[in-house]
């Protein structure tokens, strides 16, 4: 569970600086098009790329935080175990979603390496490499999800949960 939690979490520090390429990309991309009159096809397609590996990747490191949106206009009353026995009951279609996730992602992924698919566009970047993180991201957040389940299972027995080593966000607080 720690060893998950920890790749995780190493997974969403690299990806991290991702948010700070977007930024500058879109920046340029203003610049470009409204300042030197000269718009770029390559910095719309390459944010667009990043923001997808970004999204795919970083789902483990928010679920391992408890970063995930809520409904909390009741869950956050709960009491812990309240909490851990809903989350159980609703983790099926979690699991559901990541299994399907999963096997399309890798059916898409495998069909987009087998053609070394490469975008339409004028630019025409490699997009394989986009398709493949989808089932890697898919396979992370699954893997952080069987750390969860067994967390909550932990709580709604009695037991104490497993030191993951991480500052979790608590549900209804303010961040």
């Amino acid at each position: 569970m720690r060893a998950v939690t920890r790749a995780n979490g190493w997974i969403g520090r690299a990806i991290s600086p991702l948010l700070l390429a977007m930024f500058v990309l879109l920046l340029a991309e203003v610049f470009f098009r409204y300042i030197a009159g000269a718009p770029k096809v390559w910095t719309g397609e390459l944010t667009q790329m990043l923001f997808g590996v970004y999204a795919v990747l970083a789902g483990g490191y928010i679920m391992a935080r408890g970063g995930h949106v809520n409904v909390d206009i009741l869950y956050s009353r709960f009491s812990p175990r309240t909490r851990a026995i809903v989350d159980l009951i609703t983790s099926s279609l979690f699991f559901v979603f990541l299994g399907a996730l999963v096997y399309f992602g890798s059916s898409l992924a495998w069909e987009s390496i087998e053609f070394w698919e490469r975008s339409q566009s004028a630019w025409n970047p490699p997009i394989w490499p986009v398709k493949l993180a989808i089932p890697v991201g898919a396979i992370l957040l699954l893997l952080q999800g069987l750390v969860k389940f067994v967390q909550d299972l932990r709580i709604a027995l009695g037991l104490p949960p497993v030191d993951l080593g991480i500052e979790t966000v608590e549900p209804g607080a303010d961040s």
